[in-house]
Parts: C-alpha cells; sequence; structure tokens
C-alpha cells in the first residue's frame, strides 16, 4: 500500500505534527495562531467567514487593488509561480500562506503523483476549506505551522511560494532565512509581497495604508537585495501596482 500525501509529509516534518479531523496535520495545537498578530487583515485571514469568499471574491478582489488594472489575475499569478517555481515531475513545493490552497492544488499538478504539494497556514479555517476544495489529495497535503519557522529540516524541498504574505508576518526576515535553509542548493523561492511607491506622497499613503492594516510596506528592490544577502540569484523581479513579485534561486550543489 503506498503512503498517503499525509504520511509522505509527516515523514518530513523535523516536528511531531498531529492528525486534525478536518483533515490536515498541526503543529501548532490549541495555539491559536503562530506569533503575534501583526494587525487587522491577519485577524480577518483568521475568521471562518473569509474561506467561504477567499477565492472567488476577497483574493480576486486584493489583486485588482494592490497589483493595479495591468497586473496579473489570480489566474495569471498562479501561472506566473508555477513558471518562476521552474516546478518539474517528481519535485517537492511548499506553499506557504496557502489559504484555500488555490495555489496548494496547481503545484500538485505540476509535480505529479511522484511529488508533493504542501500547504502550509496558521488559519484552521483556511485549512479546512483547503482539504474540502481538494478532491485529490493523493499529492497534496495540508500543515499548520509557523511560516515564520517551517518545521522542516535544512536541504528538505525543491520550491517555496510565498504569495500575499510576507508583509503580514511579525518577522519577515527571518522567515526568509527559514525559506532559505529548508531549500535544496538549486531550490527556488518566489515571492509576491507590498512595494512601497518611490513618489513622496504615494510613499507616505502606502506608509499609513501598512500602519493601519498591520502590514509591512518593504520599499521596491528591498526583497531582492534580501534575496541576495541570503545567497540567491535573483531570476525575476517586477512591481505591478503596490506590490513586488521577486523570484530567486539557490546556486546548485558543486
Amino acid at each position: 500500500m503506498h503512503p498517503t500525501a499525509q504520511d509522505r509529509l509527516a515523514d518530513l516534518l523535523d516536528t511531531p505534527a498531529k492528525p486534525a479531523e478536518a483533515g490536515y496535520l498541526d503543529v501548532l495545537g490549541d495555539a491559536p495562531q503562530a506569533g503575534p498578530t501583526t494587525g487587522l487583515t491577519q485577524r480577518v485571514m483568521r475568521t471562518n467567514l473569509l474561506p467561504r469568499i477567499y477565492e472567488n471574491y476577497w483574493r480576486p478582489a486584493f489583486g485588482r487593488l494592490f497589483l493595479g488594472p495591468f497586473g496579473p489575475s489570480m489566474a495569471g499569478e498562479i501561472r506566473l509561480a508555477v513558471e518562476l517555481l521552474a516546478l518539474r515531475p517528481g519535485q517537492l513545493a511548499l506553499d506557504v500562506a496557502c489559504g484555500t490552497g488555490r495555489f496548494t492544488r496547481a503545484f500538485g499538478e505540476a509535480v505529479g503523483t511522484e511529488g508533493l504539494a504542501i500547504g502550509l497556514d496558521g488559519a484552521p479555517s483556511m485549512l479546512t476549506r483547503a482539504v474540502a476544495e481538494t478532491p485529490d489529495p493523493a499529492n497534496v497535503a495540508y500543515l499548520r505551522a509557523d511560516a515564520v519557522e517551517p518545521p522542516f529540516p535544512p536541504s528538505t524541498v525543491d520550491a517555496i511560494c510565498c504569495f500575499a504574505a510576507l508583509h503580514m508576518l511579525a518577522e519577515p526576515e527571518r522567515a526568509l532565512d527559514s525559506f532559505a535553509r529548508i531549500l535544496r542548493p538549486g531550490g527556488r523561492l518566489v515571492l509576491l509581497t507590498s512595494a512601497r511607491r518611490d513618489w513622496q506622497p504615494a510613499r507616505i499613503a502606502d506608509t499609513v495604508g501598512g500602519i493601519l492594516s498591520g502590514q509591512r510596506m518593504f520599499d521596491r528592490g528591498e526583497i531582492a537585495a534580501a534575496l541576495r544577502a541570503r545567497g540567491f540569484l535573483v531570476v525575476a523581479e517586477r512591481f505591478p501596482g503596490v506590490t513586488q513579485i521577486v523570484a530567486g534561486k539557490l546556486p546548485d550543489e558543486n
């Protein structure tokens, strides 16, 4: 009998996990969330209502508002993430802050039956919906864990996606350290996060909006510089609206 995707995930973890009744693994237990709350937007993510409208309404609306009229649609974001991660059959892909699993399911299709796509999130309501929206979980598994410190040993995964989440983490720099640590040599990382505009009035507005919503506003180019400081080769960088999409690749093993 072949191991299930959940069994395969459990074997990868460096922290004991318990199966949740909803069908995901949980390393956080009774903790209401991973790490401190950063503000209003993060609190909304933990509600029971949001998962019901997330994929069809909330997330597409976020994209239009922050990526601008010429930025990619949600379907376009998924295609872009798969392309920038250069996913291949048999690989292990990690979707950090997976929400209801739309990206995770696409990664499962890209890595095939021999690969594994893992959706990681801290909100039980999101993960419950993600499991329900995954009709064929043969190579897709979900994990409730801390996005800042994903519970994997070094050099475990081939690809990491973190879209629309880094700016909501309490310690984004430590999260980037973790991503670099758990990626294998030659592994790829793609991020979509905030990008404060350069024009001073807009820059002030972006900063105030970030403070009110509890989201960190990174400068343009700041994420690419952070990846280079951690040994990544930056392979893509673009700035749609008030966001930045940055992809990096670790050097191959000699």
